[in-house]
């Protein structure tokens, strides 16, 4: 079937599609996001042009105030994670710093507070203070020299009981605090630091402290800060900090329950061990990976609606025809059409996180550790693949900073890091499941199927089938290895990595499946069932000679896949206004040229050019 011949129903320009949108906000869209999507709308927002790194950080600060200011208290903000999660997913699309400065202040920095001293009334003053934005505040756990193995930090906080004071210390420079928000010492910074507690001459383990780190003038006595090098697009004032043997008083020391203070002063170390106490420590890691996948999947929503409107309305020459839009090429289909089943799909995955974290009964603590943890790996590599697959349609337009989906990427490149390095992160993840019981000791594979790899019960299976065998092949490596521990774990590190992910897009898939069933409008089944088969095609794909070896997958099957991702976008190319319009985003919130239907105009009036200009509507960016 040619591209002429596909029935396009017109849909108007901003028409919501309501029962897309509750399945992909969760049904939490007027309660949770529609506010925090409003005050997006306020001019402090608008693009600017010619700011240095310096200035543009400024006003990452800027807007930060202004969202704290429309917005409720980050107390009450933390009290409804949902509000913390969409603040994570909206925020970041204007100003992608945003995501570092407040997300770290609100969960990292005040979360960690109130998590280990809500109800201590000394302590009050910093609560308050933070929670009135005051002070920002920086969350200071990584080192220079350590990286990820937050546990093996240096920084030391030795008690003095005569003069019940803490004296923070940094002792060389590997332990330097790494990549924290403390350059600019014009603005007030009270932060949450990580150091290992000492007294009477015994290591207790790592604990928070907060410490003041400037006061909006100039840094603290015994503070120092050199900043790290510029980064791309975001200009926020991270630094190398160190302490000088500052003086901490006692009350700074956020113990939780757990461990205290004897009435003539002495520490009091609870019952726990080290291992569980460092893990008590860092409370805020789950919500805090919750997060950075909503700014994920929240940059990959925006950068794939800003980039297949462009090609809906980016004239262009076609062989035989006049002008016509871009988007019927198949090839342009063929990138963004599995962009978009790849958004949706995390998506889904993403608010079974976050039901999980929320209502956790019948979950265990490792099952939603694992489920959270595969979601924050999976959802940034997708998503980052899945922007610069836009950016690369978008042409020289997608460079341009105005159109954020630069941005975006700049955004994703950090969130792979954050809270977890994804490949690290994942590994730990993959070595506990490899390591756990499995209910099917020998999976049964699915029985063949005539026709095509295109039915999402049958891809379900496939990539159930994979997972397991998989990890069960990781296991048995392993176990018959004759070598040190670390030589069985490391021969088999990538099968286990291959499995983790198979499992999240296989959940991705269940979640799919899941959804198609509980739409009650027959379009919108339709399109997401479509949907839902395009992203499980391009899995299968994506390992189809491991398909192909287990028989699980005949040759002429394997050789039609590529027809048959190539009919689902074109069946898919109708309903592409449908399925973005579940996203609820606009032009004139995104503020991006290429998303209006008039591209050409606001392209000229972005940059100044006048409007009587008659060059071309496909001039721009060509």
């Amino acid at each position: 079937m040619g591209t002429a011949q596909v029935a396009r129903p017109h849909v108007a320009d901003g028409v919501i599609f309501p029962d897309l949108s509750a399945l992909l906000f969760d049904g939490e869209y007027e309660e949770t996001h529609r506010d925090i999507r409003a005050a997006l709308l306020d001019p402090v927002f608008d693009p600017r042009e010619g700011l240095s790194p310096k200035d543009s950080g400024k006003l990452t600060y800027e807007r930060s105030r202004m969202l704290h200011s429309a917005l409720e208290r980050p107390i009450e903000m933390l009290r409804r994670p949902r509000r913390l999660f969409a603040l994570a997913e909206w925020a970041p699309l204007l100003d992608p710093a945003i995501f570092s400065l407040l997300l770290v202040h609100h969960n990292l920095c005040l979360g960690t507070v109130l998590d280990h001293g809500a109800d201590r009334d000394d302590i009050s003053d910093y609560v308050a203070e933070l929670d009135r934005l005051d002070s920002f505040g920086p969350y200071m756990a990584t080192e220079f020299g350590y990286g990820n193995n937050v546990a093996a930090l240096r920084t030391e906080a030795v008690y003095h009981a005569d003069t019940e004071t803490f004296v923070l210390n940094t002792p060389d420079h590997s332990a330097r605090k790494f990549m924290s928000l403390s350059a600019f010492d014009d603005i007030p910074k009270l932060a949450v630091v990580l150091a290992r507690l000492k007294s009477d001459g015994r290591d207790h383990g790592v604990y928070p402290f907060v410490v003041r780190v400037s006061d909006g003038k100039t840094l603290c006595e015994g503070v120092g800060v050199a900043a790290c090098p510029e980064q791309p697009v975001q200009g926020l004032d991270y630094g190398l900090t160190w302490f000088d043997h500052v003086s901490v008083p006692r009350r700074n020391l956020l113990h939780g329950n757990a461990e205290g203070f004897s009435p003539n002063g002495t520490f009091l170390p609870g019952g726990e061990n080290i291992r569980r106490r460092f893990l008590r420590t860092m409370s805020r890691i789950l919500p805090g990976r919750l997060c950075v996948s909503s700014a994920a999947v929240g940059a990959g929503k925006a950068s794939v609606y800003t980039a297949i409107r462009y090609a809906e309305n980016r004239l262009t020459s076609g062989p035989g025809r006049g002008d016509m839009p871009v988007m019927e090429y198949r090839s342009h289909q063929r990138d963004l059409f599995p962009a978009l089943a790849t958004v949706y799909a995390m998506n889904l995955l993403l608010n079974l996180a976050k039901r999980a974290f929320l209502a956790p009964s019948g979950t265990s603590p490792d099952e939603l550790n694992d489920l959270i943890s595969i979601t924050k790996a999976l959802s940034t590599w997708e998503m980052s693949h899945v922007v610069g697959i836009c950016r690369e349609r978008c042409g020289a337009q997608g460079m341009f900073r105005v159109n954020r989906i630069a941005e975006h990427g700049s955004l994703l490149q950090g969130l792979i890091t954050a809270e977890g390095d994804n490949q690290v992160l994942l590994a730990t993840t993959a070595g506990r499941l490899v390591a756990g019981t499995d209910p099917q000791r020998h999976p049964v594979p699915p029985a063949p199927r005539e026709g095509g790899a295109d039915d999402l019960d049958f891809q379900i299976e496939l990539l159930r089938y994979r997972e397991r065998f998989l990890r069960r092949a990781a296991r048995a490596a392993m176990a018959d290895s004759e070598g040190t521990y670390f030589d069985a774990w490391n021969g088999v590190m990538n099968t286990a990595l291959d499995m983790a992910r198979t499992r999240g897009a296989r959940l991705a898939l269940e979640q799919f499946r899941t959804a198609v069933s509980a739409l009650a409008d027959e379009q919108d089944r339709s399109a997401l069932r479509l949907l839902g088969s395009l992203y499980g095609l391009v899995k299968v794909q994506q390992d189809a000679g491991w398909y192909l070896a287990k028989a699980l997958l005949t040759a002429e099957q394997v050789e039609g896949l590529t027809a048959t991702v190539d009919r689902y976008c074109e069946l898919i190319r109708p309903h592409a206004r449908r399925l973005t319009g579940g996203f609820r985003l606009s032009p004139e919130l995104l503020r991006a040229p290429i998303a209006f239907e008039d591209y050409g105009t606001a392209f000229r009036r972005q940059v100044g050019a006048p409007d009587s200009d008659a060059a071309s509507p496909r001039s721009p960016g060509k």
